[in-house]
C-alpha cells in the first residue's frame, strides 16, 4: 500500500513537472501573440500590461509592405528544396545502408562534415558564383542553398530508419524478383513513412526560418525572416510590429506540425524499441 501510494505521489509530481515545463516553453510564445495586439506604447511599458485594448493594426500594416510576396517566395523555397531534399536522400539511404556502396563510412562522413563549417565562412565564393551565374536575388539560388543545407541531415536520419528495416522483408522482396526500383518505392518507402514525414518537417523548418543565406544573398525575392528585419531598421524596434510579423512567420509551422504530429511521433521514435 505505502509502495502504492509512493509510486502515485511520484507521478503526479512528474505530471506537475512536465506541465511546468511546458509552461515555461509555451510562455514566450504567448507573450509574443499577446504583444502582437497590443500598441506601441503598451508593448514597451514597464511594468508590462496584462489588460489592453486590443489593436489589428500592426497585422494591417504587414500587407501593405509586400508580405505577400515575401511570404510566396518563403513558400516556394521551402516547398521546393524540402521535396528535393527528400527526393534526393531516399536513394541516397537506400546506397548506404541497404546496399551499402565501398566505403561508405567515408561517404557518410563526408556528408556530415559538411555541416561542421560555418556559414558564413562559405557565403563570399556562394555570393560570388551566383553572381557569376545571374543568380543572386532569386528564388532559384534559395532553393539551391536551403538543399543543399538539408541534404546532409535528411541522408543522416533516413537512414537511421532503414537500417532498422528487418533484412528478412529485402529477402522476401528479392526472392519475388522486385528490381531496385519496386524495392525501393514499393517496400522501403512505404516502411518509413514516418521516418520521411519527421524529416521533412524539420528540414521545412530549417529552410523556413533561415535567415543568414537569405539577408545575404537575395533583397526583393527574399523570405520572411528578411522581411521580419524592415521592421528592425533605423535603429528603432518596433515590438508589437514585430511581434505581429513573428506570429504570421510561425503560423504555417505550428499549423505542419499540428497536421504532422502522428506521423512526426512515430518517426521520432520509430526504432527506440526492437
Amino acid at each position: 500500500m505505502s509502495r502504492r501510494k509512493t509510486s502515485g505521489t511520484f507521478n503526479a509530481l512528474l505530471s506537475a513537472l512536465t506541465w511546468l515545463g511546458a509552461l515555461v516553453m509555451f510562455a514566450p510564445i504567448a507573450w509574443m501573440v499577446l504583444t502582437s495586439f497590443k500598441s506601441e506604447q503598451d508593448a514597451v511599458s514597464l511594468p508590462p500590461k496584462l489588460f489592453f485594448k486590443p489593436t489589428l493594426e500592426h497585422y494591417a500594416r504587414i500587407f501593405d509592405n509586400d508580405f505577400t510576396a515575401f511570404a510566396l517566395h518563403s513558400v516556394l523555397a521551402t516547398g521546393v528544396s524540402t521535396a528535393i531534399v527528400i527526393c534526393l536522400a531516399v536513394p541516397a539511404a537506400y546506397a548506404l545502408c541497404v546496399r551499402p556502396v565501398e566505403k561508405w563510412r567515408d561517404v557518410l562522413f563526408f556528408f556530415i562534415s559538411t555541416k561542421m563549417m560555418p556559414v558564413a565562412a562559405g557565403i563570399v565564393p556562394i555570393y560570388l558564383v551566383a553572381q557569376s551565374v545571374g543568380l543572386l536575388n532569386t528564388a532559384t539560388l534559395l532553393i539551391i542553398v536551403y538543399t543543399s543545407m538539408n541534404l546532409p541531415l535528411a541522408i543522416w536520419m533516413i537512414r537511421s530508419f532503414m537500417i532498422e528495416i528487418p533484412v528478412e522483408v529485402f529477402d522476401a522482396v528479392r526472392v519475388d524478383g522486385a528490381g531496385f526500383f519496386r524495392e525501393l518505392l514499393l517496400v522501403v518507402v512505404p516502411l518509413i513513412m514516418p521516418g520521411l514525414a519527421s524529416t521533412a518537417l524539420l528540414c521545412g523548418i530549417f529552410a523556413w526560418n533561415e535567415f543568414f543565406l537569405a539577408v545575404n544573398l537575395t533583397t526583393t525575392s527574399s523570405t520572411l525572416p528578411v522581411f521580419l528585419q524592415k521592421f528592425l531598421s533605423f535603429g528603432e524596434l518596433y515590438t508589437a510590429q514585430v511581434a505581429a510579423v513573428a506570429t504570421l512567420l510561425n503560423i504555417p509551422v505550428v499549423i505542419a506540425g499540428w497536421l504532422a504530429q502522428k506521423s512526426l511521433t512515430r518517426g521520432l521514435t520509430f526504432g527506440a524499441v526492437r
